[in-house]
């Protein structure tokens, strides 16, 4: 592992004098590779999706596990469209002339080599990659030993576009052996990697959190909640939740408890679980929610992600109660309110502290492509120094250039 780091290390100082042409063109040559090995990489992904189906793996794991034509066409797409991105690197965000003249000016940099942890979805492998590389960054990514064969192959295109386009190929290094004790070297080497960013279950978060040396962003659990306030409009409430729970239930920013206020609640939640009943989804309620037929009394607390076709359904009185049960239960990533009332939308937008807060709108957005930032590395559950969706401007750090010109401090 020592010989990967200062290979990598080595290469991060290549990326950092590269030009942005030349990234953009490692990415888009991604891209295209990406297309022309479909036919090998869903084949190695459909090996990793039968292993793990003979382990016993969780079917919200499996799901984020399995590629697809329509996947891969949609990851090329997101890599072409990171490409084209502008140039983090370099750009000036801010800066003043001192009463000595000294020209002081603050620009963007890259923060050097960046270390993703993260299991089961092997698109994260080029998603990273991308980032990286347009933001200046060398990587090492250690993805999880369920998508091994799916990351070797994508490993081995990420290699041939560097190589293609003049980067060295160590600028990505892929460590597909699940050996610990890598991990392990990986957390210890702060001497080389200047950020770690985990991305998976709890378990893998809080061993990472409480074992890393490097400096981290955490991409913890995804526990969406969406208030119906009493001022809703039920067929956008019902048609929002809908989507928030059924397109994509085994993603972080599927909605996990809906928070309905006292007044309307004997009014939609029956028309809410039958739509959801009708989608195949089990709902758990509190007691005054689980007087309605179809939801069954909540069981093991709330707070919970289910990653799965299951959803909490909680009555509150007020919306101070919804916005305290969302701070005492959620995870800081995606909560929404619907409402037509501009005052109530404003306060939720102004009380709720988590990376994103959505008034009307399904929680299903909080994505990189959907932010227009082509792809993601994760989506950061704190608040330093990167929140929500991180693309390859949060992959960068600043520093001051001063120009003089003989001054002195007295």
């Amino acid at each position: 592992m020592e010989k990967v780091f200062l290979d990598v290390k080595e290469a991060s100082v290549v990326l950092k004098n590269s030009s942005a042409e030349v990234r953009s063109a490692a990415i888009r040559r991604l891209g295209g590779l990406v297309r022309e090995n479909e036919g090998a990489i869903l084949k190695a992904n459909a090996d990793d999706v039968r292993n793990a189906e003979r382990n016993g793996v969780q079917s919200s794991l499996i799901a984020r596990l399995t590629l697809t034509s329509k996947k891969i066409a949609a990851i090329s797409e997101a890599l072409f469209t990171v490409a084209g991105e502008p140039d983090p690197v370099g750009r000036v965000i801010g800066g003043s002339t001192r009463p000595n003249s000294l020209r002081i000016v603050k620009v963007r940099v890259p923060l050097g080599v960046i270390g993703v942890i993260y299991e089961s979805r092997p698109n994260v492998t080029l998603d990273c990659a991308a980032l990286a590389l347009r933001s200046g960054n060398a990587a090492i990514l250690r993805g999880g030993k369920e998508a091994e064969r799916s990351n070797s192959a994508f490993g081995g295109i990420i290699g041939r576009a560097l190589k293609e386009c003049g980067l060295p190929e160590n600028s990505v290094a892929l460590i597909n052996d699940p050996d610990r004790t890598k991990l392990a070297a990986m957390l210890k080497a702060d001497k080389y990697i200047d950020l770690i960013i985990p991305r998976g279950g709890e378990e893998l978060i809080r061993h990472v959190t409480e074992n890393s040396l490097v400096p981290l962003v955490k991409h913890d659990k995804g526990v969406c909640n969406i208030y119906v306030d009493k001022d809703a409009d039920f067929e956008k409430a019902l048609k929002i939740i809908h989507n928030a729970k059924t397109s994509y239930p085994s993603a972080c920013n599927a909605v996990e408890c809906v928070i309905v206020h006292r007044d309307i609640a004997a009014e939609f939640i029956p028309l809410m679980a039958k739509k959801l009943k009708e989608s195949g989804v089990k709902l758990l309620g509190c007691e005054r929610s689980a007087k309605t037929d179809g939801i069954e009394p909540i069981t093991g607390g709330w707070g919970k992600e289910y990653l799965d076709l299951m959803l909490a359904v909680r009555v509150e009185d007020t919306l101070k109660g919804a916005v305290n049960f969302i701070a005492k239960f959620g995870s800081s990533h995606s909560d929404a309110i619907i409402t037509e009332n501009y005052s109530t939308a404003n306060e939720f937008l102004k009380t709720v502290d988590s990376a994103c807060v959505y008034i009307n709108a399904s929680t299903r957005f909080t994505d990189g492509g959907e932010f227009g930032l082509g792809a993601e590395v994760g989506i950061s559950t704190q608040k330093l120094h990167a929140r929500g969706p991180m693309g390859a401007y949060d992959l960068t750090t600043y520093k001051y250039i001063v120009y003089g010109n003989g001054q002195i401090r007295e």
